[in-house]
């Protein structure tokens, strides 16, 4: 009997569908008040920030992993195409694209389903490529006013460790307040 093993033999694994999962830990927050302090809209690169309405599924899925692809945002990453559809272009979804230089470069959605209670920033961020640059103070107090346009009691928005490093501290600075932290597992986007 030969007990010498080969180490060039490839190592397998019993079960080779298992996903692997990342932990995070998010952190919920409200702000309670609408800001006061006004942000000046820079001038490097050129920026335009519009409101997109009837957007076509395949654009949303493009800005979501063109921003949610590094943070590995989960929630709409395999939805139908229909049901995609329906839900961003519900009444109560608000869409803002940020360009720069004519390109897409960040987004955010609202959920007003809640009003008058509250609105929730559902998703803000920018593109890796144009992180860095200045947008992302005036970016997100631009979605804060937005929000808060709709004349809720509270908006709300979460983050959690998975996402950019400076985001929970650059939405205490805006005026969000922590209300509770959980933990959840995420399928990586590989």
């Amino acid at each position: 009997m030969n007990d010498e093993r080969d180490d060039s033999a490839p190592i397998t694994c019993a079960n080779t569908n298992v996903k692997r999962k990342l932990s995070a830990h998010v952190t919920h927050l409200e702000m309670s008040h609408a800001p006061t302090r006004v942000y000046p809209v820079p001038t490097r690169p050129v920026t335009a920030l519009m409101a997109a309405r009837n957007i076509p599924p395949e654009f949303y899925s493009f800005l979501y992993e063109l921003v949610g692809k590094p943070c590995h945002w989960y929630d709409r990453r395999n939805m139908d195409s229909d049901e995609l559809y329906n839900l961003i272009n519900d009444p109560c979804c608000e869409i803002g694209v940020l360009y720069a230089d004519g390109c897409p470069a960040g987004f955010y959605e609202l959920d007003t389903e809640h009003l008058p209670g509250k609105v929730e920033i559902r998703y803000f961020g920018l593109a890796e490529d144009y992180q860095g640059m200045g947008l992302g103070k005036w970016f997100l107090a631009t979605t804060i006013k937005a929000a808060w346009a709709h004349k809720p009691e509270k908006v709300s928005i979460e983050t959690n460790t998975l996402d950019h490093p400076a985001a929970l501290q650059l939405y205490q600075r805006m005026g969000f307040s922590p209300i509770a932290v959980s933990d959840v597992e995420i399928e990586p986007w590989d």
